[in-house]
């Protein structure tokens, strides 16, 4: 239905009350119902980066508003919108033109995912939220249940999810290629390539960047000085502000694990790391995940590097391959398979392994529209189940990667459980499990 005839509709039942503003698509449809509407009408929050990338994957629908507490830095997308409205706070934007938002796509640092989700799923706007979705796990689990509460559609930023490499490898590995999974080591090339590590907080204070709201940066971080060393795209390795190397590339290159094994949540995770300093991630850390048992799959150890730390490459595939920058490698008890990173497409070893392998019929359906296209069509058929990497999935193999971070903060062994949401044997934990928000910033 055109824009205008929807006008022209609410005109006619609700002149008074409502005049001319824009119903939510998923209003008009009606819950399980394909909406009336055309387009999606989305507000991005945080646009540039990444969220200028994604928004470029969203550009068909209506972008209806963006939102950015750094203009400099959004100026290009705000050109490339120019007739979205501009805002500064998220909070802002909700009260003065909720009525016209449908979906939310939010691509800030990892701490304001879960206050900005939160705001936005309650007030029954779809979210799509980067990865990690969530900074720490008692906000996975929140944003998970308030996804279910409200029947918002949602979808986690790790856009391998919707690719074949994904959907082949669970196949494969179902159909026996390997044989048992015995362990899965995992890898990335982050940190130090794309933002540093092992840093102490800088003395220096440079006046905040003009078009800058440093306050809104903050968030839900405690207060301090702005500095470069922040912001832009450096807060990745900041405790305050981003979850490390395990929320940018883990969230990627373990996905065909815990998809395919479907592992749940681990028991233990422990881990190895250059010296750690008081507020940032270390240069490097290798982080083993224990796994128990499930349905007809044993229990299973996988083991994570960052920072330059690699596996070590199983006898039968050197010579074959080369283990690249992302990646990961199932080690079953009859052979190898080894994953490209993004959940890239597998490859089995021993090459004669390989050779005599029947590749089985396809069993999974496949994602015609794409990880953001399917995000948009579940929204306009209100369709939770439609977005794969919804909260449903995505919170709980969040909450599994943020235990091997309690490991490394902590420099202890974890003892996991995750029904009642501690560690059992690290009561100190819990001021890491949950974290207290500022002022205006918080989820509850």
């Amino acid at each position: 239905m055109r824009r205008t005839h929807r006008r022209q509709l609410l005109k006619s039942v609700a002149a008074a009350a409502i005049g001319v503003q824009i119903v939510p698509a998923f209003v008009l449809g009606g819950p399980g119902k394909k909406s009336p509407s055309e387009k999606l009408n989305i507000a991005g929050i945080g646009i540039g980066g990444q969220g200028a990338s994604d928004l470029k994957e969203m550009a068909g629908e209506n972008i209806v508003a963006l939102c950015d507490c750094d203009w400099t830095k959004a100026g290009g997308t705000f050109k490339s919108y120019p007739k979205a409205q501009k805002f500064k706070d998220y909070r802002l934007m909700l009260d003065q033109i909720g009525k016209e938002i449908d979906a939310i796509m939010v691509v800030t640092p990892d701490h304001m995912h879960a206050p900005i989700a939160l705001h936005y799923m309650r007030a029954q706007k779809h979210a799509y939220v980067e990865k990690p979705m969530a900074h720490t796990i008692e906000e996975a689990r929140l944003m998970t249940k308030v996804a279910k509460e409200m029947g918002v559609v949602t979808q986690m930023g790790n856009n391998g999810h919707a690719g074949e490499g994904l959907r082949l490898t669970r196949e494969w590995l179902d159909a026996g290629a390997i044989g048992v999974v015995k362990e899965i080591h995992c890898w990335s090339d982050r940190p130090g390539k794309f933002w540093k590590q092992d840093l102490d907080r800088p003395a220096e204070t440079p006046p905040v960047p003009a078009n800058l709201e440093w306050d809104l940066f903050l968030g839900a971080a405690p207060e301090r000085p702005y500095h470069p060393v922040y912001h832009p795209r450096a807060w990745r390795g900041w405790f305050d502000y981003g979850t490390g190397a395990l929320g940018d590339m883990a969230v990627h290159n373990m996905d065909p694990a815990f998809y395919a094994l479907d592992l749940g949540a681990p028991i233990a995770a422990e881990a190895q790391t250059s010296p750690i300093r008081k507020e940032s991630y270390p240069a490097w850390q290798i982080i083993k995940y224990e796994f128990a048992a499930k349905g007809n799959r044993p229990a299973v150890n996988m083991t994570w590097y960052d920072g330059g730390k690699m596996p070590e490459m199983p006898a039968h595939v050197k010579g074959e391959y080369e283990l690249k920058d992302n990646g990961i490698l199932f080690i079953g008890d009859k052979g190898t398979m080894v994953c490209g990173g993004w959940s890239g497409p597998p490859a089995i070893f021993p090459g004669s392994l390989r050779k005599d392998f029947a590749k089985p019929a396809p069993t999974i359906a496949r994602s015609p529209l794409g990880h953001r296209g399917e995000w948009i069509q579940a929204c306009k058929d209100s369709k939770p189940q439609d977005a794969k990497a919804g909260f449903d999935y995505s919170g709980p193999f969040t909450e599994a990667l943020l235990v091997g971070n309690l490991a490394v903060r902590l420099q202890k062994r974890v003892e996991w459980d995750s029904a009642n949401m501690k560690c059992t044997n690290l009561p100190e934990a819990e001021g890491l499990v949950k974290k207290t928000y500022r002022k205006g910033f918080g989820i509850s």
